[in-house]
């Protein structure tokens, strides 16, 4: 039996995107895990053409290496500080005397019990961009910051 058959959902009924978790490094719980928008769950496999002499009609396609986006997590900006945060200010404005420290990242998409239902995991990522939204006097939205990740891999689990 499927983890969500058991709450009323089969294997055909879609998953809803608002209700998922992250965990950086195993920080699974408070600040750290919370974000209002993950994007970047892509893989890509490139594609290498060969001609082949006398062989005119056309080119034979071969599997090239795999690219995968980075891993983008958006929250708003808190005051509080966190071992996130001084884990990617460490390795952003480190002068890299020090080997970047690498860490696992995991999102789960949950169900309305906060089970698991599907999950993903980034290997050895490390944080290569942090940008904070603009401040404009003329809205009243909330300032965010959006993370970004390079990793080895991911697989879903």
């Amino acid at each position: 039996m499927a983890l969500y058959e058991s709450n009323g959902y089969n294997e055909t009924f879609p998953i809803a995107g608002f209700n998922f978790a992250v965990t950086v490094g195993g920080a699974s719980s408070g600040h750290d895990s919370e974000f209002q928008e993950v994007s970047g769950l892509e893989v890509e496999m490139e594609v290498e053409e060969i001609a082949e002499g006398g062989v005119n009609t056309h080119k034979h396609r071969v599997p090239g290496r795999t690219k995968y986006r980075n891993l983008v997590l958006k929250r708003g900006l808190i005051k509080e500080s966190s071992e996130l945060a001084s884990w990617c200010s460490r390795t952003l404005q480190g002068d890299l005397n020090a080997p970047i420290e690498l860490r696992d990242i995991i999102v789960e998409l949950r169900d309305e019990k906060q089970q698991a239902v599907m999950s993903w995991s980034f290997v050895k990522a490390y944080p290569i961009k942090w940008n904070v939204s603009n401040f404009n006097a003329e809205q009243n939205g909330i300032v965010t910051e959006t993370l970004e990740f390079v990793f080895q891999s991911f697989r879903k689990n």
